[in-house]
């Protein structure tokens, strides 16, 4: 093989500074990418080389581009991007291109959560109500006594189960969450949360109505009251806007006894931290390696599992509460993470 001249080596050299690629020289000059390379180690060590590859299909501005679609709510998914990508590239591009950029610039897939919705006239409600107790101590919030239902299903419950798999892994009851078409049922369950510890808990049977409710508050929660050596003016009450709640006569009741009813927004769960004791309550059910056998025995492990929730699961969802305030008023009334 012959030595390259000087004005060869020179043009190369040209051709380098321009960064044009080995494999682009050898088409313009002939010369093997080997002494391409050899000439770039000698006379333009300070060159950046090149990172190799494919080019890349999606350029900054095109990520840049999905971005701005996704914290605009003018697009939720990877096949949604996609589509307005290639409206705007003229290109075909995959959506498993598109996952993959998204995940390089710290975006994630997740399942959306179920919040209830929130009109203004509720943003505003929970704003107003977020102004009113910004300035409760943990003093004042300790007063509180929160209140709930909850549904606990037999078998298992209306959220989603994970589990990890193998790649090949045959369908296994491991991978099984088993379902039932007649005989699961559920109970429905009504309690109440003080800065000491739990109160009595009562299983609802039947149609929950402002009759029932009454008799719950009469029985369960003066009980729960003098267990703690506590009167109606040692606390105020919290309760959701339910009609049954809010009827005639369950107001009747709370003015005959002495109550002081929180005023409270509506749709707002995410603001009673009674929710999170329920979920510590399930988390204890599913622990159970048998599913119950009946309802009655469904309840008779709700007693148990609620009777030995510790005071401090109690203490530490109370003293979120100026957390939750301050996270209200940062949304201006709108949902929150907890």
């Amino acid at each position: 093989m012959h030595p390259l001249t000087t004005a060869q080596c020179n043009h190369i050299i040209t051709l380098l500074n321009t960064n044009a690629s080995a494999h682009d020289i050898h088409r313009l000059t002939g010369v093997s990418t080997g002494s391409i390379s050899n000439i770039r180690a000698r006379f333009c060590p300070e060159l950046p080389k090149s990172s190799g590859g494919r080019p890349r299909k999606l350029t900054t501005a095109n990520i840049s581009y999905a971005k701005r679609l996704i914290r605009m709510r003018k697009a939720d998914n990877a096949v949604q991007v996609t589509k307005a990508l290639q409206d705007v590239t003229n290109q075909s591009i995959s959506s498993q291109t598109v996952r993959r950029n998204l995940k390089e610039i710290g975006l994630r897939p997740v399942v959306k959560r179920k919040r209830p919705l929130l009109s203004a006239r509720h943003r505003r409600e929970r704003l107003q109500w977020a102004e009113r107790c910004k300035e409760y101590t943990i003093e004042d919030w300790k007063r509180v006594v929160w209140t709930d239902e909850t549904k606990i299903n037999r078998l298992g419950s209306d959220g989603r189960k994970w589990v990890w798999k193998e790649v090949g892994e045959p369908l296994t009851d491991r991978l099984i969450e088993s379902t039932v078409k007649f005989g699961g049922g559920n109970v429905m369950m009504w309690g109440c949360m003080f800065w000491e510890g739990i109160g009595y808990a009562t299983r609802i049977e039947g149609k929950m109505d402002a009759e029932l409710y009454c008799a719950i508050l009469e029985d369960e929660l003066q009980e729960s009251l003098a267990h703690y050596n506590k009167t109606p003016s040692d606390i105020t009450f919290q309760q959701d806007n339910d009609p049954k709640h809010t009827s005639k006569r369950a107001q009747k009741w709370f003015e005959n006894h002495g109550y002081t009813v929180m005023k409270w927004p509506a749709q707002s769960p995410d603001l009673n931290p009674i929710e999170h004791l329920w979920w510590y309550l399930k988390k204890a059910l599913d622990k159970y390696e048998i599913p119950p056998s009946s309802l009655h025995q469904l309840w008779e492990r709700c007693e148990v599992e609620w009777e030995k929730i510790p005071k401090e699961v109690c203490q530490n969802l109370i003293e979120s509460m100026p957390r939750r305030v301050a996270a209200v008023l940062r949304a201006k009334g709108g949902h929150t993470k907890y």
